[in-house]
């Protein structure tokens, strides 16, 4: 009986709105836009989150990374023609890593030369990567053709390279490309596998890899091109000594890599007179990460909830209204029985009903935002469920809160004036 009763109240509040159609569709707007501003900014901030927080993820959580760089002093000194600048990570540095810490599982020593490739009549500038077969395990990266480093290769100080797709592409073109002979430099090497590549960077930390990468064993490395770098710098020649230009330590648990990384901070320190490194901790920055998230998506919530609230004030506005035209409806109503429960209820579904609607067609707006957004400006967005129910969750909300009062005001109406009233 009682279900009854509703499904005929929430009828007759339906036909209630439908006899002002223009007035109840512009009284949903304000639930409409704020309710789309919701779905949308969360999805905006959720795609733009998910691609920094997947970046760096990539990178390894149980990574640390450090780099070789150049003090101060020394970039000043470097401009003195013929200058010989020595600094950064050392063979020495691996070793004593490796020994030290038991948290440590291994350590990948990385060596970078800047050299131009040249196969048949196409050439391109590589960054020779020399480094260990370890590299492709803690950096995950699928192989497109062929195979990676293998410790054998290391052991031969073999010639052979592995490129990334980018590389293979413009230096192979339609060229069948396992077993084809590069020139890096002076010295040849045979292609033996193509790798994708990450690239950019992700937030403060650089990818270890880049599009133009050739990945060759580094004790071929060390036999080939030493540890000189010489590179000119308009009329002065720049040369440089760095025996490592990265090392990539994996920590055997992420419960262990931020004090794992002070630990080697504060041993560095005590065998390097000059700051020539940084240390770069994905896991800190992944956390920092998605701290930031949850603010943005606070800020942005606020932001359409403001929306959501001027929505709120019109339609108790209108319903106010509401009440003053059905002022006779109610006393009418009252005369014949109804009790005071029966308006609020009537009034609350009117509401509720008004809040409802605008929140699923702003639910329907902030789907298509997103989408547009991705299709015309290439932006990654996520739209996630919880955004979704909490859209919906707020419009039933407003209709009640903003309703209880117009419903409040219709219930106290007194009878007798009520019939009076023209």
């Amino acid at each position: 009986m009682r279900r009854i009763q509703m499904f005929r109240e929430i009828r007759q509040g339906i036909e209630n709105l439908l006899l002002h159609k223009l007035r109840s569709m512009l009284t949903m707007l304000g639930v409409v836009f704020g309710v789309g501003s919701v779905v949308a900014m969360l999805s905006v901030g959720e795609g733009a989150s998910k691609e920094a927080l997947e970046q760096i993820r990539k990178v390894g959580s149980t990574n640390i990374i450090i780099r070789s760089i150049e003090p101060v002093q020394d970039v000043n000194a470097s401009r003195t023609p013929m200058r010989m600048s020595v600094y950064g990570l050392l063979f020495d540095d691996q070793k004593r890593i490796e020994e030290t810490f038991k948290t440590v599982k291994q350590v990948v020593p990385v060596k970078l030369i800047r050299k131009d490739g040249r196969l048949g009549a196409r050439a391109l500038e590589l960054r020779v990567v020399g480094t260990t077969p370890a590299w492709f395990n803690l950096l995950s990266r699928d192989l497109i053709a062929g195979r990676v480093l293998m410790a054998q290769d290391a052991k031969d100080r073999a010639g052979v390279a592995v490129l990334t797709e980018f590389g293979a592409r413009k230096l192979l073109a339609t060229e069948n490309t396992i077993g084809q002979k590069l020139r890096i430099g002076g010295d040849a090497y045979e292609i033996v596998g193509i790798v994708k590549s990450m690239g950019g960077s992700a937030g403060t930390i650089q990818m270890p890899d880049e599009e133009v990468d050739a990945y060759i064993p580094i004790e071929t490395a060390r036999e080939r091109y030493g540890n000189v770098n010489v590179k000119m710098s308009g009329s002065n020649q720049i040369r440089e000594m760095v025996e490592l230009h990265q090392m990539i330590i994996e920590v055997d648990s992420d419960v262990n890599v931020e004090s794992t990384s002070k630990g080697i901070e504060s041993m560095l320190k005590q065998f390097h007179k000059k700051e020539d490194y940084k240390i770069s901790v994905p896991l800190a920055l992944l956390r920092q990460a998605q701290a930031t998230k949850r603010t943005f998506n606070i800020v942005l919530g606020s932001i359409a909830a403001i929306s959501l609230l001027v929505g709120g004030i019109g339609i108790m506005n209108i319903m106010l209204a509401s009440v003053t035209e059905r002022t006779r409806e109610i006393g009418i109503r009252r005369a014949i029985g109804a009790k005071r429960q029966q308006i609020i209820r009537q009034f609350l579904i009117e509401t509720v009903v008004l809040s409802t609607t605008g929140g699923m067609i702003g639910i329907g707006l902030g789907l298509l935002i997103p989408w547009l957004i991705t299709l015309f400006a290439g932006m990654p967005t996520v739209v996630t469920l919880n955004s979704v129910l909490l859209s919906v969750g707020i419009s039933i909300t407003v209709g009640i809160v903003f309703g209880l009062y117009p419903a409040a005001r219709a219930a106290q109406v007194d009878p007798i004036i009520a019939l009076r009233h023209e």
